[in-house]
């Protein structure tokens, strides 16, 4: 556990300044910000805490970056600790993730024994957690819960896909979440039988006034890039096509490479000469990211056309950037929590392709912020990258739909409006008309 002593712990936790929740009154308006402080204002001094798996790399680590800043500007005391592990850990985990969302993949007796419970059992050897609420992210930390030193109520967020998870390691985990006194899931489908204690819904969500999701116009998207353009060689006067996620087989990044590839054969589109960027990121809890990353490039080949890149320079501005120059952004996974960098391309006014599964059915509302599609039908998915490529109406109109939707339901401010709703409630602090 990196805990308060700690080198990286210190670092962490001192770019983590309390945020004025006042700072968001323009995007979110006068009315919305003043219930945000009267909800947090009988929890003042309580002391909220995460446990995660790591401080960087994912979107778990991506929304306390904004979440522990504005609960500590409201005068919550909120902290966030992450877990140590090995790599073994880390492959366990991700094969645990992996198979949750319905791979089958291969594990050990001594894979949960004697390395993942091992590792939740040390990092609480000598840690204590005390507060008034805590909530452990995913699988990782999920059986620290009898190994850890914790004082106060516990609750269990599930940031994954679970409605089809496997069986044997579902009923693994179980009487873990069951010794949490809540569990959190993205949408009502994920919840599997057998939980037993209350359970709550709660959407991810994006900070509007971070770097990579400010609201920035065509232009200003375009000036960032002058070094990236340069840098990949880019032309920029060509239409783009992007992807953005972690390289990893449940983003199926190779059909969107397979969709592009038969869209280029098309008369109408090869007068435009659209070109594909994938970009990703890789992440300390995810050991699998660079295998899959050299199979994408080799699945793009020396197309001149497709940029797989990986970890690029400037991450957070490029990303947002070219969220907004791009004329689609495509998001086809076979299995999805929720897809933040759905609602990211969203809030930048572009329109997804999405699949239809797990989170991506919430924000991609069909016809009128994007398309859904089945994340293997490449026919479908080539029908309506034209459609958008070859109708700017269409794609203004979806545009200016999607930052609404995106408004409305998933920024950060939301999110933390319905943890304090979830505080509150959990520690018997009545309040007359909201809902979670």
């Amino acid at each position: 556990m990196y805990d308060d002593q700690s080198e990286k712990y210190k670092k962490h936790y001192s770019e983590l300044k309390p945020v004025d929740i006042d700072k968001y009154m323009l995007i979110i308006g006068a009315k919305e910000v003043e219930e945000i402080k009267w909800l947090a204002s009988l929890l003042q001094g309580k002391t909220w805490c995460h446990v995660n798996s790591t401080f960087e790399g994912g979107g778990v680590a991506e929304m306390l970056k904004s979440v522990v800043p504005i609960a500590n500007g409201l005068g919550i005391n909120c902290r966030w600790y992450s877990i140590e592990g090995n790599e073994n850990f880390y492959s366990i985990t991700k094969r645990f993730h992996n198979i949750i969302q319905g791979l089958d993949q291969h594990f050990t007796i001594e894979d949960l024994l004697d390395t993942y419970l091992e590792t939740n059992k040390k990092n609480f050897l000598n840690k204590r957690i005390v507060a008034d609420m805590t909530i452990v992210h995913d699988p990782q930390p999920c059986a620290s819960i009898v190994h850890g030193n914790y004082e106060g109520k516990m609750i269990w967020r599930c940031h994954i896909d679970t409605s089809e998870a496997n069986e044997m390691i579902w009923n693994f985990l179980l009487p873990y979440i069951n010794n949490y006194d809540g569990s959190i899931f993205s949408q009502r489908s994920f919840v599997k039988p057998g939980i037993k204690k209350p359970v709550y819904q709660i959407a991810p969500a994006i900070d509007p006034l971070s770097i990579k999701n400010k609201q920035r116009s065509e232009k200003e998207g375009y000036d960032t890039l002058a070094p990236f353009w340069s840098k990949y060689h880019i032309d920029p006067d060509r239409p783009i096509v992007l992807a953005v996620s972690r390289y990893d087989v449940h983003k199926n990044q190779e059909t969107i490479i397979k969709s592009f590839l038969k869209l280029k054969k098309d008369k109408t589109i090869r007068k435009l000469k659209p070109i594909l960027i994938i970009v990703g990121n890789s992440a300390t809890d995810d050991p699998e990211g660079m295998e899959m990353y050299r199979k994408i490039k080799e699945i793009a080949g020396n197309d001149k056309d497709i940029y797989t890149l990986l970890n690029i320079e400037n991450n957070d501005e490029y990303i947002g950037a070219l969220m907004k120059v791009a004329k689609i952004f495509v998001h086809i996974s076979t299995k999805e929590g929720f897809g933040l960098v759905v609602t990211e391309a969203l809030w930048q006014g572009t329109p997804v392709i999405g699949s239809s599964v797990g989170g991506i059915r919430l924000q991609v509302i069909n016809g009128k912020t994007g398309y859904l599609v089945n994340p293997n039908n490449i026919n479908s998915i080539v029908t309506f990258m034209k459609h958008l490529l070859t109708n700017h109406d269409e794609r203004e109109k979806l545009g200016y739909n999607a930052v609404e939707h995106v408004r409305d339901n998933f920024l950060i401010t939301t999110l933390v409006k319905k943890y304090l709703i979830l505080m509150r409630f959990i520690l018997g602090i009545d309040f007359p008309y909201f809902t979670i």
